[in-house]
């Protein structure tokens, strides 16, 4: 009897020493910002090479830590919702101009290079394979930009063979209700759908759908000037396979302009398949200012799940910029007093909101979920956060700073639990129904509170909820 006493003793003393070291090896990885989805493809990648059963230990261990923070596949995704956000199949009235219709790609060509002032060069319905840059090289105005659109949404259809589908280097240019496709032979040569460069201020493109490029919009100074005051809005934005190019992937790349707007567009699927396997959503980086991101959907997977690499929804500062190409030929800061608001970021492998070197920065009534969380990192870094919920930790690494308002997180121990209090507030998430599954947490009523619409559209009650919408439905057509 003592004998079996003190075996059970032993054996009790024995799990509690192992729970305990657990729980401490939770707490240090939780105090280290290291979560499930970033530790699995670190142990299977140091295990690699090494004899069949340490092998399968790291990929057994990097499955079960996908599971817990991720959860288990269980078939391919469902297809998305029609969504209010991204490109729409109606769109405003056609703007006040010369109309010039086109009917081939060499007639675009000849419009284009003879465009004057207002404009408004008319897409007729059908193909336009397009080999070769398409320069927009002459100026509108503010009073009267120069417009290429179709008048139908998505009745015209852009085939691009070219690293750069179309360069922007002029003021005033629009570009709205266009379908722009990647159609190199080698995919990974179609770069950018739209290049827009140097003094090429107060471009825009509403409207368009845009798919099978790097980096669909890259935009960034030139000879001393910057594009400044720009407008993505509306837009769908998406690739149908991963990238397998070593280039960055960065379906909106922003680079030493200040004063853009990205807006109300559905961002998904830009999977770099080679090179560092790190790609983005959208950035704004190289010493810019002011850039302003709301009420837009990123889905780093959607139909493209289960690849290698890290995807990162939005960013302000990006991988970081060579002082050549920043706005102050220095890079003091990468961006500051950036917004994001009201953005919904989801199905990411690493973190969904990233700072790096971002100062004085607003992060408000974001929804972020199946992420890594958000992160704002090195001394240069400051952020306040306020009103988002997040399926995940917020962190401050490297010296960033966060001042932290009224948020819904979930720390890390609770990820390599298995826990998920913030995604259980929706009903199937990881089929994109973010129905509330009961009434909703709200936010206490606070002073400053600056009331706008949400992802939706919706006008912001006084005492609204924490994320980015009030009601999911609002976002799904009828």
């Amino acid at each position: 009897m003592k004998l079996r006493r003190a075996g059970l003793l032993l054996a009790a003393s024995l799990l509690g020493l192992t729970l305990a070291a657990a729980a401490g090896g939770i707490l240090f990885l939780q105090a280290q910002g290291i979560t499930p989805r970033s530790l699995g493809p670190y142990l299977e990648h140091r295990s690699s090479g090494h004899n069949p059963f340490i092998t399968g230990a790291g990929r057994w261990l990097n499955t079960a830590l996908h599971d817990l923070d991720r959860g288990a596949a269980d078939g391919p995704p469902a297809p998305l919702a029609a969504l209010n956000v991204g490109a729409q199949p109606v769109s405003g009235p056609a703007p006040n101009g010369t109309r010039r219709l086109v009917a081939s790609a060499d007639e675009l060509r000849r419009a284009v290079a003879a465009a004057a002032p207002g404009d408004v060069i008319t897409l007729l319905a059908g193909s336009y394979r397009l080999r070769g840059t398409l320069a927009a090289t002459r100026p509108g105005t503010a009073d009267a930009p120069i417009v290429v659109r179709a008048e139908q949404p998505g009745s015209a259809i852009l085939e691009l063979d070219a690293g750069e589908g179309v360069v922007v280097t002029a003021p005033y240019w629009r570009f709205e209700n266009l379908v722009l496709r990647g159609a190199c032979a080698t995919p990974a040569f179609c770069e950018h759908a739209f290049h827009v460069a140097g003094e090429a201020h107060h471009f825009a493109a509403v409207n368009n759908r845009i798919s099978d490029f790097n980096a669909h919009f890259k935009i960034n100074g030139q000879g001393g000037h910057f594009p400044d005051h720009g407008l993505i809005e509306g837009n769908t934005i998406t690739n149908g396979t991963p990238r397998d190019t070593a280039h960055p992937v960065t379906p909106i790349d922003l680079v030493a302009a200040s004063d853009w707007v990205v807006r109300r567009n559905l961002v998904t699927d830009f999977i770099k398949n080679g090179g560092d396997r790190i790609s983005y959503g959208v950035f704004a980086k190289g010493a810019g200012a002011r850039t302003l991101f709301e009420q837009n959907v990123v889905l780093c997977e959607d139909r493209l799940q289960g690849y290698p690499g890290s995807s990162i929804g939005l960013s302000f500062g990006g991988g970081g910029s060579g002082k050549p190409y920043c706005r102050d030929q220095r890079c003091v800061v990468e961006q500051e007093q950036g917004t994001m608001r009201a953005n919904l970021v989801a199905s990411c492998s690493d973190v969904g909101i990233h700072m790096n070197a971002a100062a004085r920065s607003a992060i408000v009534d974001n929804t972020v979920v199946d992420t890594g969380g958000i992160e704002v990192r090195f001394p240069e870094s400051s952020a306040t956060l306020d009103g988002n919920l997040i399926d995940g930790p917020i962190r401050a690494r490297n010296g960033g700073t966060v001042r932290e308002g009224d948020n819904l997180v979930t720390p890390i121990a609770y990820l390599y639990a298995g826990r998920h209090p913030q995604r259980a507030l929706f009903a199937a998430p990881q089929d994109f129904d973010f129905k509330w599954r009961e009434e909703a947490p709200r936010r206490s009523p606070a002073a400053g509170y600056a009331a706008g619409a949400d992802l939706c559209g919706k006008a912001r009650p006084a005492q609204p909820r924490y994320g980015a919408f009030e009601d999911f439905k609002a976002c799904i057509k009828p």
